[in-house]
């Protein structure tokens, strides 16, 4: 069964039996009010023939009533019976008179009950049967003073007739009930499935999903509810799938791009080896070089794939000026350079502080391959607008406007000071991503005096200030 059916058969259930304790409950109700109404109408009808009694007199006299034939008589001429109601008298014995109106059924013809009516010395209550159903009746038996005889007044009420009424509104109570559980229920499918199509395109979506083709497909649920909330997390859950096929596409192009040529080099070199121990030796330098090399890409290529995915970065809190100071020290063994400190900031920053020393290495052993020895380079940090700039300049000839941009994507690579093109071409992505993960970027603009300055930019998510810089730069 679909969730849109069982969603739909559940709430039907809760209404149905909400529906069906309610009409017993009313059905009930209207039964006990019916019980109360037919003994207070007994009750009014004995204590109205009470006040009557004293106050009747013979129209032709003007005396008091002293026959009681005459009072019931009287009494049942000025008393009318309501609706499905009856009155009649019996004197000694026998039915004697009856109310005007007629009844549904006559009760004073029937002797075998009049007779034990006509029993009572006390009041009391009965039922009976008749063609209309049960009939409830009270006896009340009258006296006069100076009248012997025995008599009764019978006031009787047809319970079927009453309580078919009942029925009656029960069962058009009952027929809108199902019909309001009908529409409930049409009502209920119809916003079922407006509330449920994004989870049904959800569920399509998924099995359209066959390659990395398809994590384009996006879904759009206007609204601010549940299933709005469901149809974003989908679409984060495959923004983060796309991310990483797109990852590992890159990685597997580059790697078979960048590994298929030193591969060659190396098969081609074992197979033109011969047995000469020269000949030996300059080949195995060679594929050692080669394997180096190798080894090399490959560590950029998971140092870029690693930089796309979670736990690229283990954040701390990073002392600027340190970081800046120990760059510097690291660097002096990589080439006979005039090296500088520009200017420290006295921050600390949230950020992996080894993510950033291969950064600022990377850019280090970029400006030391374009340049002389005895060329400047110089690192700095410093506080700038409410964002932290970490920087490595030279001297060298710097990098033309129109590859200032070109030169940070993979495998692009520029010309050093002897116009060679040294490494795979990975450092200044590898720059690029370590800054993009921690919410920056990289730019290279022209130094002063002369060469590049790569800079690499960062916000200041929190940082507690130390001191001010040295300078200002």
């Amino acid at each position: 069964m679909s969730a849109r059916a069982r969603i739909v058969g559940w709430m039907l259930a809760v209404v149905g039996l909400a529906l069906a304790v309610s009409i017993f409950a009313t059905w009930t109700v209207l039964l006990t009010r019916l019980d109360n109404r037919m003994r207070l109408e007994f009750e009014n009808e004995a204590e109205k023939l009470r006040r009557y009694a004293p106050t009747a007199v013979d129209p032709r006299t003007g005396r008091p009533v002293t026959d009681v034939a005459e009072l019931l008589t009287g009494y049942l001429a000025i008393n009318s019976p309501d609706r499905w109601e009856t009155f009649f008298s019996i004197v000694e014995g026998r039915a004697h008179r009856i109310s005007a109106l007629p009844p549904p059924a006559r009760l004073d013809t029937d002797h075998v009950l009049v007779a034990r009516m006509a029993t009572a010395t006390r009041p009391y209550r009965g039922a009976t049967e008749t063609p209309e159903g049960t009939v409830q009746y009270a006896v009340i038996p009258v006296t006069v003073a100076g009248d012997p005889r025995s008599a009764q007044f019978v006031a009787a009420v047809f319970y079927d007739l009453h309580r078919g009424e009942i029925a009656d509104a029960m069962r058009v109570l009952g027929g809108s009930a199902v019909a309001a559980t009908a529409l409930a229920g049409a009502a209920g499918w119809f916003v079922a499935g407006r509330v449920l199509a994004p989870v049904r395109i959800i569920s399509q979506t998924a099995e359209q999903i066959t390659g990395s083709s398809d994590l384009t497909r996006r879904l759009d649920v206007p609204g601010d509810d549940d299933v709005a909330a469901l149809a974003a997390t989908f679409n984060h859950m495959l923004d983060r799938l796309e991310r990483a096929f797109v990852v590992q596409r890159h990685f597997m192009d580059d790697a078979g791009h960048e590994l298929r040529t030193p591969i060659t080099v190396i098969r081609g070199h074992l197979e033109l080896m011969g047995d000469d121990p020269a000949d030996r030796a300059e080949t195995l330098a060679l594929v050692t070089d080669e394997l180096d090399r190798m080894n090399r890409i490959v560590d950029d290529l998971l140092t870029l794939a690693k930089a796309e995915q979670p736990g690229f970065l283990a954040i701390d809190h990073v002392e600027l000026a340190d970081l800046t100071v120990s760059v510097v020290a690291k660097a002096r063994a990589l080439g006979d350079r005039q090296w500088r400190v520009d200017e420290v900031a006295e921050a600390r920053l949230p950020a992996d502080r080894q993510r950033l020393t291969q950064a600022l290495m990377q850019l280090v052993a970029n400006a030391v391959r374009h340049t002389r020895d005895g060329d400047l380079i110089a690192v700095g940090s410093a506080v700038r607008d409410g964002s932290i700039d970490l920087w490595v300049r030279d001297s060298g000839p710097g990098v033309p406007p129109a590859d200032r941009e070109r030169i940070f994507g993979r495998f692009v690579r520029g010309a050093g000071r002897t116009g060679t093109h040294d490494g795979a071409g990975l450092g200044l992505a590898i720059v690029r991503s370590i800054a993009r993960a921690h919410g920056g970027g990289v730019r290279v603009t022209e130094a002063p005096g002369g060469g590049a300055c790569f800079v690499m930019t960062l916000p200041l998510w929190e940082f507690w200030r130390l001191g001010e810089p040295h300078s200002d730069r």
